[in-house]
């Protein structure tokens, strides 16, 4: 959004009196539902409107002819696709109301019944009298289009990676606790630990090989796990009992190291493959430049953002776009205070956070700026956001400007 009664489409800022006719698109797989206002609320059009790009047309030129036209929909993405790109081939405007916006709206006005004819009402009625609540349709660049694509789908690839580890954490620790605990944070998906837990399966087959049969295959396979491995086979030692099920349990760990293997390969070939989609892209060099970004936050960032920062008048914006700005709390005089924001594009506030996390680990500035916000008593998310919402300044002067990162700016 931008300010009060604007909104944002095409990276343009637009306010109600540059639209004449507000269309509502409840989007659907086979059919649409269309409800179109006038500036006075008169209903110009409400009929279903097939998946198809001549209906669509049509509809859309009938219209024009009353003046200028802006289509709202629902859903940005998949099912709602079609409709913006013909509008957007049409020179018509594209805007798009988010779910829980157009929930909010349907309580105010009348009438409880859920169908896609209101539903159509709802969205051109925001659209036309809270125009504040609309969000960007998104990016019609080729580029911009194919990066969301794929990372969605490395968005997939994450939690189907995130559901093997936890099954792999949960039969450790279910058969030998103290293997499990070696392996905590990264250790558990690194490609040495993956390797070995496919070889071997778990603490009995290790045991059963013995250490320096493992190191011995190891070193064969050009592993670079000695220290693993002697964490590994001094946790084997604290257990002397076996658990009933740890044969199974270790029958199927390989397989499971296996798919996280797979997994983080293919996640490797998604980032080569963004890598060459944004190769020469300015903005990832940029953003790529600043420590605790790599090639898939910074995509996020650019989808998030819309591809340029110039939607944004200021860091303070941007960041409230995000959701990583303090929300404001206040009841006359009993109730006073900030909160954490719960709201934002979810894109890019993960991507913020991601990167502000992985900074304060690795990189010396945020790791200092991060341990003052926990002396002052902020817990760790807390004390991220807070880094999350310093960097926001500097990401957003180093898009807008065009420069890479700067030490010293962080410091400042």
């Amino acid at each position: 959004t931008a300010t009060e009664d604007t909104f944002m489409t095409g990276g343009t800022t637009m306010t109600p009196d540059d639209i004449d006719v507000w269309v509502g698109l409840d989007v659907g797989k086979s059919a649409h539902h269309a409800h179109a206002l006038d500036h006075d609320g008169n209903t110009l059009y409400d009929k279903p409107l097939r998946q198809d790009e001549k209906a669509i047309r049509t509809m859309l030129e009938k219209l024009s002819e009353r003046g200028r036209v802006l289509l709202v929909v629902d859903q940005p993405n998949t099912i709602g696709s079609l409709p913006l790109t013909v509008a957007r081939s049409m020179g018509v405007q594209v805007a798009y109301l988010p779910g829980a916006a157009m929930r909010r709206t349907a309580q105010l006005l009348p009438g409880a019944a859920k169908t896609d004819r209101r539903d159509a009402y709802v969205i051109a009625w925001a659209a036309l009298k809270l125009p504040e609540s609309l969000r960007d349709a998104g990016p019609d660049d080729e580029t911009l289009a194919a990066l969301k694509i794929l990372a969605g789908h490395d968005e997939d690839l994450a939690h189907e990676s995130a559901r093997h580890i936890n099954r792999l954490r949960s039969l450790l620790l279910q058969t030998h606790p103290a293997f499990e605990r070696v392996l905590k944070g990264e250790r558990a998906t690194r490609d040495a630990t993956l390797a070995l837990l496919e070889r071997y399966g778990g603490p009995m087959g290790m045991g059963a090989a013995g250490i320096e049969q493992v190191r011995r295959w190891a070193g064969k396979e050009g592993l670079r796990a000695g220290r693993i491995i002697d964490d590994m086979f001094k946790a084997i030692g604290e257990q002397t009992v076996t658990v009933p099920g740890t044969a199974m349990a270790e029958s199927i760990i390989p397989s499971i190291a296996r798919d996280i293997k797979t997994i983080k390969d293919r996640r490797r070939d998604l980032a080569a493959q963004v890598e060459r989609l944004l190769d020469g892209h300015p903005l990832l060099t940029v953003l790529t430049s600043m420590p605790g970004i790599g090639v898939r936050t910074a995509s996020n960032i650019l989808l998030g953002i819309g591809g340029d920062a110039a939607h944004f008048k200021s860091a303070a914006h941007l960041a409230a776009y995000a959701g990583i700005a303090p929300v404001t709390s206040q009841s006359g005089t009993s109730i006073k205070g900030e909160r954490p924001a719960r709201g934002g594009n979810k894109r890019l506030k993960n991507a913020l956070w991601q990167s502000a996390f992985v900074a304060s680990t690795k990189h010396p500035p945020s790791i200092a700026y991060y341990k003052r916000k926990r002396e002052q008593g902020k817990h760790h998310n807390a004390a991220v956001i807070c880094l999350a919402r310093r960097r926001c300044d500097v990401i957003y002067s180093m898009l807008k400007n065009g420069t890479l990162y700067q030490e010293q700016t962080l410091a400042a």
